[in-house]
Formats: C-alpha cells, structure tokens, sequence
C-alpha cells in the first residue's frame, strides 16, 4: 500500500513539473513602454508635448525596439542632425545588446523643434522601456478615418498637377479637374497585459500633422499629439499612443488653406483617436509571440534634373516676356472687379440709363463697359502670370538643390533603409522618405497579408519620393520638385517592400 502510494505521489510530482517545464518552454511576447519629454520650449497651454516614445518587444532571442518621435525628420531636415540614428543604435548594442538593424525610428513629421539632446533622451526613453518589460498579448485591426485629410495635389485641365500649400497660390477653380486619392485606414496594434489592461496602442496613419494651434505655436505635435492624448485618456491607466506616419507625402489636414478660422489641429486630431479607439473595441488580443525584424539596405536610383532645370528656366522666361502692360493697377482694379462681378449686365450705373441709351441710339455707356472688361482682362492675366511664377521659381529652387546634390555625389545612388516588423499578425514595412499615399494603397493590396502596412519617414529622411507617374510633373508640385529620386525608385521600393511583406 505504502509503495502504491509512493508511486502516486512521484508520478503526480512528474506530471507538475513536466507541466511546468511546459508552460515555461512556451515562447511568450514581452513589452515595455517609455516617454521622454524632447520639446525645445514648454509651449503654451493650446499646443502640446513633444515625445520620444519607445516599444521595446521581445520574444526568445530578439529584440526590437521601435521609436516614434514628435519631429519633422532625422537627419536631413529640421534640428535632429547626424549621426543621431547611428550614435542612438550604438548605445543601445552597448548598453542593451540590441542589434542596431532591430532598431526603427520614426517620425510623426510634426514641425516642432527639438531639444538639443535629443539623441540622449531617446536612449533614456528606451532605456526605461527596456526595464519593465511585461507578457503582453496581441491585437490587430483597422480603423477608418477620411474626415480630417485631403490630398494636396490638384488635376487641372492642362494636364499637370498643383500642390495646395501655403507657399503656393491656388489654381482657379475653373482650371481644376480633380483631386488625388486619400488612404482612410488605422493601422492598429495593440499590446494588451495579461489583466487585460493595454500596455501600448500602436496606430500607423497617412497625413501630414501641419494644421497647427490657434496660438502659433511652433512647437507642438500637432493633430497626433491631440489624437494620442484622446486615446491614451480613455484607455487605462499607464496605456501610451504610439503613432507611426504612413505614407503622407502628399496628403495635408482638411481645408489647410482655411482663411476663415484659425487653424487648430485639436478637432483633427480628436476625431482620429476617437476613430481609432471605436476600431479598438472590435479587436480581441490574443497570446503571439510571433516577433520578426528584417532590415535591409537598397540604392535609390538619383534623378538626373539638369534637362528639368534647363524646361523650368525656358518656362519662366516665356512667363516673363508674357507679361503686357496694363491701364489699371491695384486700386483702380478692385471697384471695378468687384462692381462688374455684383451686375455683368448693367454695371456702371442703373438700369434705366442703358435703357434710354439705346432709345435714343446711343452706346457710350457699353463700349466704356467693354474698355473697362478688356483692361480687367489684361490685368487679371498679369496676375494669373505672376502667381504661376511664384510657384516655378519657389520649385526651381529646390530642383536646383536637388541637382547639385546628385551631381555632387556622382549620381551614384542613395543607399536607404527598407525595414520590415512583424509582431503577431501586424506587418510594417518602412521607408525614409516623404512616401506619396498612392504607394501606400499599393502595397497594401498587393501585399500576401491582410494585416500589411507601409511607414514612410522612418531610419532617415530622403525628402519626397512621389509615383513615376507623379514625377513627370517636375516644377509644378513640391512632391516632385523637393525631391532626389528617379522615377525608378517606386518600382525598386515596392518590389523590395513586398518581398519583405512576404518574407514576414
């Protein structure tokens, strides 16, 4: 009885601890979350902080880590100069043993400046993160959301396209024929903790967060630092937003060159975290510990500009010698613009005079009308001329800049970053440069995974990188005129970006 009993005992002891081994061999996904203030000044109560945010993930043998920073780039443009990225990774393998490839940074494009020590605060923030990391489990979804944006280039009728800026005059409308498309889809994931409290909230979303304060503010993060503020005060305790730009290149907030109202990008951003938060409730977490980093280096094809410059300047010296002299300036334009527009039919005066001009035989009254409508005429292509050449000239610096650069480097091409991460079913595959959204949509339907999404400005900055199609519109958008790339890029990037998608 005594060994019946015995034997019982070390089998059930066997049975706990195989069950233990069990439960400890099984891979488990980990996650930490930290911020760290980077704002250059404390900005006024309407504007908001600037972060660096850090996930740092973990699963077996890898680690990753992700950055999302409140600036306009790294790099290239604005105040984080080089080599932040590299200096950043090497601390990081230093200290944390982090593969610096397993490292992706990217940037809301939001037009605050910095503090100095940027690159310091952002091996603190994950750093922290890296100190309290957790089982999470993992969900993924879509939001919808194409209230709070536009495409910024307009189709005209003659064939090219025109950027809504507010360095540029508008078309006429008369000109226009259309719009560019928009991308209204939430990239969601969410790391939640093992008491179902979210950990992270991960959200990738296409636009540029330039609609700024009501109080000017330059330093503020904009329609993301609202949208993240919304979710993160209606999620629990501890939760933190962390937002990756998508393929915005092309696509501002909703009416950018509103005149009426002062621009506030707290109802765009508002609306967005609500968004995102009403397509959270439809996501149920789940234990993955699936955990994948690929990062690979690809050449971008340079642009030869030199023929593009020699059209532009043939362009502006026909708009030049375009221009005729006119009776009216300014002043004498503007009554009689706004008095002919009010009455086309009777403009000078009463109707009654015109009546009793003609029943008498008389027409000094149309043919002063007609006089009047020719000099309006004249002077209204003077100005249509000179707001054509504002645009041309503002582009043909910036094609000038960009063809020194390429000459200077020997039109060898540029060496960039194409990073992929997998955590669960969420798919993300980067880019460095200002994506136009059309290469987003594309590689979002042609991508193997349901679950795919694209994250342009991330491991540096490459300015503009619009479609092939887009860049035969040299000198009339900012998208193709601030930009380095020959129109082969596209093809390159979105074969490596669904090679990459497949590969995860």
């Amino acid at each position: 009885m005594k060994n019946l009993l015995r034997k019982q005992f070390l089998l059930a002891s066997l049975l706990i601890v195989s069950t233990t081994l069990d439960a400890s061999a099984a891979p488990v996904l980990r996650a930490g979350v930290a911020k760290v203030d980077i704002s250059r000044v404390k900005g006024p109560p309407t504007a908001n902080t600037l972060y660096a945010k850090a996930l740092v993930l973990k699963s077996g043998d890898i680690t990753a880590v992700v950055v999302a920073l409140d600036a306009v780039a790294i790099e290239e443009i604005g105040s984080i100069r080089a080599p932040y990225l590299a200096n950043v990774r090497a601390a990081l393998k230093q200290e944390l043993g982090i593969e610096p490839g397993n490292v992706l940074v990217n940037v809301s494009h939001c037009h605050g400046s910095v503090a100095a020590d940027v690159e310091a605060r952002t091996i603190q923030a994950v750093r922290e993160a890296a100190k309290i990391l957790v089982p999470v489990r993992v969900g993924v979804g879509v939001g919808h959301e194409n209230r709070i944006m536009e495409n910024r280039r307009i189709f005209l009728k003659n064939g090219r396209e025109a950027d809504v800026r507010h360095a540029y005059s508008m078309p006429r409308n008369e000109d226009v024929a259309g719009i560019g498309p928009i991308d209204p889809e939430i990239g969601i994931l969410r790391l939640d903790k093992m008491n179902g409290d979210t950990l992270a909230f991960v959200y990738n979303f296409a636009m540029h967060p330039i609609q700024g304060v009501p109080s000017r503010a330059g330093d503020t993060a904009d329609v993301i630092g609202f949208a993240s503020k919304v979710i993160e005060e209606n999620l629990n305790d501890g939760a933190m937003a962390i937002f990756l730009q998508g393929c915005g290149g092309d696509i501002n907030p909703a009416q950018y060159k509103d005149v009426n109202n002062p621009r506030d990008a707290e109802p765009l951003g508002n609306m967005l975290g609500l968004s995102a938060l009403r397509a959270s409730r439809q996501i149920k977490a789940r234990d993955d510990a699936t955990l994948k980093v690929v990062n690979e280096t690809i050449g971008v094809p340079r642009a030869d500009l030199g023929k593009h410059l020699e059209r532009m300047m043939d362009e502006e010296e026909k708009l030049i010698k375009s221009l005729r002299g006119t009776t009216l300036n300014f002043d004498s334009f503007l009554p009689l613009y706004v008095k002919y527009s009010v009455s086309s039919n009777y403009p000078s005066y009463y109707s009654h005079r015109y009546l009793t001009d003609k029943a008498i035989g008389r027409d000094d009254m149309e043919k002063m009308d007609a006089d009047n409508r020719r000099a309006m005429a004249s002077y209204m292509r003077n100005i249509k001329t000179m707001e054509q050449l504002s645009i041309l000239r503002t582009n043909l610096k910036l094609v000038d800049r960009h063809h020194s650069v390429n000459q200077a480097a020997g039109m060898k091409p540029r060496q960039v970053e194409v990073a992929g991460l997998r955590v669960g079913d969420f798919r993300l595959v980067t880019f460095p440069g200002e994506v136009t959204v059309q290469i987003g949509l594309n590689l979002k339907k042609k991508s193997p995974h349901e679950m795919s999404f694209v994250a342009g400005y991330s491991n540096g900055y490459i300015y503009y990188c619009p479609t092939a199609k887009q860049l035969k519109n040299r000198g009339g958008a900012q998208e193709d005129s601030d930009c380095l790339v020959a129109p082969e890029w596209q093809a390159i990037f979105e074969a490596k970006a669904l090679e990459i998608l497949k590969g995860l």
